[in-house]
């Protein structure tokens, strides 16, 4: 039998922040507030010139080590959006891939329900490399020992460079009431 261990719920989220398409010349605008029911991500995506907004965890110091895991799990209140989850590590090749613009991540894309809570598991081996919603064929491990960083992103892009045929512009009003491991 797996424990569970909560990583984020209520006040844990203190620290995260938004990160959105204006870092790329889009206009979107999102920002996340901690509450006592979670961490909520709320504003307005606009398409044109960019596409996306995200909430993301303040880089670990020291980094995440859960090694003794092997699935992460999030409940989510999504508004039937789909999402993407990604986690940032440190790799064993001497921080090569700092110099990727846009860092590699290791992302999974996950539906929610329109009305209510999701729960999402997201086995570590399920999570694929990607670089700006590219798909990355170079042989990356993940390091669930290393974790600098986990992020949620509503993107006009799914995996691989694909569109995401559930986005939705305009307002976005989500709640993410815990991000957990077993």
């Amino acid at each position: 039998m797996s424990i569970k261990k909560i990583l984020f719920q209520k006040n844990d989220f203190k620290g995260w922040n938004s990160l959105n398409d204006t870092i790329m010349g889009g206009s979107s605008v999102a920002t996340c507030e901690i509450t006592n029911a979670g961490l909520i991500f709320k504003g307005n995506i606009i398409e044109k010139g960019g596409g996306f907004v995200s909430c993301r965890s303040p880089k670990f110091q020291p980094y995440l080590n859960i090694s003794e895991y092997k699935c992460f799990e999030l409940k989510i209140d999504g508004q039937g959006r789909t999402f993407k989850f990604a986690v940032a590590c440190q790799d064993e090749v001497f921080g090569l891939t700092e110099f990727i613009p846009g860092g590699l991540r290791w992302i999974k894309s996950f539906p929610t329900k329109k009305f209510g809570t999701t729960i999402v598991n997201i086995p570590f081996e399920e999570l694929r490399p990607s670089i700006r919603a590219n798909k990355v064929n170079l042989p990356f491990k993940f390091k669930s020992a290393n974790i600098k960083r986990l992020q949620l992103l509503h993107s006009k892009f799914g995996d691989e460079g694909s569109l995401n045929d559930k986005f939705i512009p305009g307002q976005i009003k989500v709640l993410i009431k815990s991000i957990s491991v077993f």
